[in-house]
């Protein structure tokens, strides 16, 4: 007779593995939701089971995944619908869980069987889920947002999500970790050229113009890094899309070159000449840089000088202004609510501390020097049209005044920029001479 009281139990198939995923994916239904306790036991067995899914995708640190099974494991995540539930039930899991899930995801997209990757054509059979990802990492915690959002996306979201979305946002999203997990996921699907392409054309790229200018500096950052990777992971997706989509396009973009954000406009300018100057997109620059009023945009970025107000560590806050009045804080609290701001509304003298004006300048340098490496294109274009020739001249003096004055730093990057810089100076200088252009 046998007392053997410890079995050691066997390990579980990725059949296994994955009917258990979905079982407990499956179990967080609106019901089980709204239950507190049932809620708590179903989040435990989705913690459980990504555990599993996990450690058979990337070991445990003692034993390295088995590649066959990892095979049998991504064949069954798409055979199941796994990650179509991982996707839709992401808002409601734990933090835990939601990294886990982020790691998986990863994984298996990256995952090749028979030649093939098996996850990234599950995603092409099912684009919804990029929709999904799109909306749940931008919309945050806005009512307004999400109703605009459901307008956009009337064309290819049934009413059913979108009344879903509205009315339950906790299922959306209520947090901003969230935000990062569906932004991190949709980094590792841009990664694959065929669902980028997917997202550049969509409605929902739209979303990001609005977004990466959200009010929560963490989600609108994390909003931008995807919006870059858009537009610089694939160069000929990209060409192709500016091709097709360019007016609509940079009359968008033209929205974040003038932000009255410092963070966007930098961004954005920094962006602009990653994909602009890239070999595939080189019709599109020679397009862009005949256009007057993008270099009327650039020339503004060029002089570009922002006024901002710094306020005092451990002073009182003592209002002395109009503006001061409006926010009844002291100490740390108005420190904490307005530590760094922008002088704007309206109110031209600086808000004072103690009888201290706290008021300082930041010249923009960084935009500046963003600003010179496109505006050096249009003026060093061997083609340049009558109406860029006519701007040029007739703004030289300025022009050349805020050149001379431009330094972009020291070393070896110096060196050069000053070379392009007195290139495009000569220039400048030699159209101002021109008798045949009329001012």
């Amino acid at each position: 007779m046998s007392f053997s009281f410890f079995k050691v139990s066997r390990p579980k198939t990725p059949q296994e593995v994955v009917k258990a995923m979905k079982d407990s994916l499956v179990a967080l239904d609106t019901k089980t939701v709204v239950e507190v306790k049932a809620l708590e036991k179903a989040l435990e067995e989705v913690e459980k089971n990504f555990v599993s899914l996990r450690c058979m995708l990337c070991g445990d640190g003692e034993v390295e995944p088995n590649t066959d099974q990892v095979s049998q494991l991504a064949l069954e995540v798409c055979k199941e619908d796994v990650l179509a539930l991982m996707i839709h039930k992401l808002p409601n899991l734990e933090w835990e869980a939601r990294k886990d899930l982020v790691l998986c995801w990863s994984i298996l997209l990256k995952q090749m069987v028979d030649s093939r990757y098996c996850s990234v054509q599950y995603i092409e059979n099912h684009f919804e889920l990029l929709d999904f990802l799109v909306v749940w990492s931008l919309v945050y915690c806005d009512y307004l947002f999400i109703v605009w959002a459901s307008n956009l996306f009337v064309a290819f979201l049934s009413a059913a999500l979108l009344m879903n979305l509205m009315l339950k946002k906790e299922t959306g999203y209520d947090n901003k970790e969230i935000a990062l997990n569906c932004g991190l996921i949709l980094r590792e699907c841009i990664k694959f050229p065929t669902l980028a392409k997917y997202i550049l054309e969509s409605a929902s790229f739209e979303l990001f113009f609005k977004f990466v200018e959200l009010p929560n500096f963490d989600v609108a950052s994390d909003a931008f890094s995807t919006f870059k990777d858009l537009l610089t992971k694939h160069g000929t997706v990209v060409a192709e899309y500016l091709t097709a989509h360019y007016d609509e396009f940079f009359d968008q973009y033209e929205k974040l070159l003038t932000s009255s954000n410092y963070v966007t406009r930098r961004q954005s300018l920094k962006l602009l000449s990653e994909f602009l100057l890239e070999p595939p997109s080189s019709h599109i620059m020679k397009r862009y840089i005949q256009e007057v009023r993008y270099l009327k945009v650039m020339m503004t970025l060029l002089k570009s000088e922002e006024t901002i107000c710094f306020y005092l560590a451990m002073l009182l806050y003592q209002p002395k202004s109009n503006l001061a009045s409006k926010n009844p804080l002291n100490g740390r609290k108005a420190l904490k609510h307005m530590i760094y701001s922008p002088i704007t509304r309206g109110n031209k003298r600086p808000l004072q501390y103690q009888g201290f004006d706290v008021l300082t300048t930041d010249s923009s340098k960084n935009i500046q020097i963003s600003a010179f490496h496109i505006f050096k294109v249009f003026v060093a274009n061997p083609n340049k049209p009558r109406e860029v020739k006519v701007i040029l001249a007739k703004n030289h003096e300025k022009l050349l005044e805020l050149l001379h004055n431009l330094s972009a730093g020291k070393g070896a990057e110096d060196e050069q920029f000053e070379e392009e810089k007195e290139l495009i100076i000569k220039e400048i200088d030699r159209l101002s001479r021109l008798s045949n252009l009329d001012r």
